[in-house]
Order: structure tokens, then sequence, then C-alpha cells
């Protein structure tokens, strides 16, 4: 018996995903909104049998055993680390955090609670296209992998209204909503990941005819980075939502002995040889993006309802689920089926990435990607990275020192007086 499922959110994505569910036998029990008008709205349209804008009656419901976190960034810590608590599988949207010590502490709450499914919805993973890519990688097809090149190009991901995706600080952005998923798949394709990073974020469309005043957009619309993975393979990313229309997305892997390359849900490959000719080597599968008459393309937001190559891979991570609910496995589910799947620990290292990014596109040069294993390394009143060297063998001497001698000294090391 699958379970039932409780959402968190009232965009888009939820409005064509819930009929999906249904379809491949989930029940979808509950809805929570940010308001209780929006959560009534989607449920009334949706016929879900309870709504709230209340995050613990939903996840207190017994009926609910699967949790689907698809709202605003700065509330998916909050809810997943909530929802492991009290026995709820989880599903997260990306990013998975703010920063990278609200990703942490999910990380620990899943780790604390093995038994239960904690992923992220980085569905790139199981589009047939970035399947296939992976396992040519690994079967030599282009052999040692030198460069990732991606592209990406769509319209403004900025509503009529000003909300979370206008604020870099809510977790907006074009970094945050398309750059995860690509930093996440480069990763996982290749098996390397990145050690150091230079990149540069730039809000061009600062207000709108609806959105000005008082209100300013400073969520990021133009993005470029690059990055050097462990094994020595160089990345560069341009995200770019200056040009409306259809969406396009191509990823290029290029190696020793030949390239692949993924554009849309297709993939081409060509040998390095002089009478070589790219080959369509897999046929993107259009058919399951379709659900309820949606498509990314039809002026909706980016952000809110995924481009074509995103949702299909979204959809294929619900049967994933599926197949691992409908298996009789150690906890009661499968752990084969979503195995490939991006867990906690894959969403803090594409926030640290991230991170890197932005402190990147601040300070004008490369920045090492760090991926903390503790609190008290993000916490800058915990940690001594931000203190002064300090001699110890001085420390030990000074608190030998007779009495007036230590007055004198501390005056002058190692902070002044009036710190």
């Amino acid at each position: 018996m699958l379970p039932g499922i409780g959402l968190f959110g009232t965009g888009d994505i939820v409005r064509a995903l819930v009929p999906y569910l249904r379809v491949k036998g989930f029940r979808v029990e509950a809805v929570w909104g940010r308001t209780l008008e929006a959560a009534e709205n989607v449920a009334t349209e949706l016929n879900i049998p309870f709504h709230t804008n209340k995050i613990d009656d939903v996840l207190l419901r017994k009926d609910v055993d699967l949790v689907f976190i698809i709202c605003q960034p700065d509330l998916h810590a909050q809810i997943a680390v909530k929802a492991l608590g009290i026995g709820k599988h989880v599903l997260c949207d990306r990013p998975a955090g703010l920063c990278q010590l609200e990703v942490l502490k999910m990380v620990h709450a899943a780790q604390y609670y093995p038994s239960l499914i904690s992923v992220i919805s980085h569905g790139l993973r199981f589009l047939p296209a970035f399947v296939h890519m992976k396992s040519h990688i690994a079967a030599g097809y282009v052999g040692t992998v030198n460069v990732c090149d991606i592209r990406v190009q769509c319209g403004s991901m900025i509503g009529t209204q000003f909300d979370w995706m206008c604020s870099h600080l809510m977790g907006g952005g074009i970094l945050t909503m398309l750059g995860s998923h690509i930093i996440d798949v480069v990763s996982w394709v290749t098996g390397q990941r990145a050690t150091r990073v230079h990149g540069i974020m730039r809000t061009f469309t600062k207000s709108t005819e609806k959105i000005n005043g008082i209100r300013w957009i400073d969520s990021d619309d133009f993005n470029s980075f690059q990055m050097i993975l462990d094994r020595g393979a160089c990345v560069t990313a341009t995200l770019n939502s200056h040009i409306p229309g259809e969406f396009i997305q191509e990823l290029v892997v290029c190696g020793s002995q030949g390239r692949l390359v993924v554009r849309g849900s297709k993939l081409y490959g060509q040998k390095n040889d002089v009478n070589s000719k790219e080959e369509l080597l897999l046929a993107g599968d259009e058919d399951i993006a379709q659900v309820s008459g949606s498509n990314s393309n039809n002026g909706a937001r980016i952000n809110s309802l995924l481009p074509a190559p995103y949702l299909q891979g979204l959809f294929r991570m619900v049967l994933a689920l599926k197949e691992a609910f409908m298996g009789d496995g150690e906890h009661g589910w499968l752990k084969e089926p979503v195995s490939s799947a991006a867990t906690f620990e894959d969403g803090q290292y594409v926030q640290a990435v991230i991170d890197a990014i932005r402190l990147s596109s601040s300070s004008r040069q490369w920045e090492q990607v760090t991926v903390a294993t503790d609190e008290s390394e993000l916490n800058p009143l915990m940690t001594r990275l931000n203190l002064p060297n300090i001699n110890m063998s001085s420390l030990d001497a000074l608190s030998q020192a007779p009495t007036n001698q230590r007055k004198v000294a501390s005056s002058h090391w190692p902070f002044p007086n009036n710190h």
C-alpha cells in the first residue's frame, strides 16, 4: 500500500504533480499553504481533503507518511528536520536550504533516522538521457573526462508580484533554481566533485512594471561560473534568463576519446575520429511531461512549473518512489529504486558550491569549496578560523607570569584593551 502524501506548497509544480501522483496510485491527503486562502484554493481545485497554513497540522496527520516539501527554500530545513523527527519520509525541493548550516541540520537528521527516505528532488538524475550519459562515461565512451560545458537559456523567472523569487536572501535566483540541478548532475554523471570555483552573479532586472517602488529585485538573473573538479576536469556553465521563448539546455562532456551531449532530454554522442559524425544515442520521451495539459513553455514561470526535462525527471523520481514502497524491504521499502536519488549529503555539497560561487562573485577570485561536517565549522562565533593566529607557547608563558606582568602583556596581545 502506497503512503499518503502531505504537500507543502501551492505553486504550479504542485498543480502538475498532484494529478500524476494520483495516476500512479498515491493518495494526496493534505496540503499546506503560506496563507489559508492559498491552501484552500489549491485544495478545492485539486480535490485535496485537508488544507491548512500550519506546518504541524500536516506533519501530525496519521494518514500522511511521505512529505513533499515544494515551498520557499527558507522553510525547507525546518520542515524536513521536523518531519524526520516524527517518522515521515521526506522529498525536499531544490535548493535544500538557504545556506550550508541549514542543510547540515537536515543531514544530521537524516543520519539519525536511516530507516526513512530523505532525498532531494534533483530529477535530472532519473532522466534517461543523463542515466545513459553516466553509463556511457563509465564504459569509457569519452575516455578521460576533460571538459564539461553547460548552457541554459530561458525567460524571466520573476512573476507579477513580489515574492521570495525576487530576493536572494530567501533563496531566489537562477543559480539556486536551475544552477543547483546543473551542479548536482555534473557531479553525478562524472563521479567528480568541485574543489574550487569562480563565478559571477548579476541582477540586471531590478524592477518591472508590476514590481517597483520600495521593493526591488535583488535575485540573480544571470550567472556564469567555472569549477575545477577533484580529478582535474574543468566545468564552465552559463545560466541566462534574458531569452524569452523556448527553454534551452545543453550539457556537453568532452573527453580524450569523444564527447557526449544532452540537449533537452535527448542524448547525442561523437567519437574523436576524423570521419566520425554526431549520432543520436537516445531520444527523449516527451509524453511523460504532458499531465493535465500542462507545459512549461506556455507562459508559466520557470520556477513555478519546471521546464520539460526537469518535470520529466521529477515524474520519473515519483515512479522510483512507487517502486520503492511497493517492495517489501527491511524498513517497509526497498532502497534500490531510489539508490540514485540525491541524498541530503548531496544537497549539502550543492549548497557548498553555491555558497562558494556567491563568495567568488563578491571577492572576484577563485574560492575553495568546503563541505562542513560540524556546525561549529560554519558558525563564526564557535570557530577559530576568524581569530588571529595565537602562539600557544607564548600563551602558556603568559599564564604563568606574575599578575602585574599579565596585565601589561594583555593590554597589547593578542587584543587591545577595548576588545
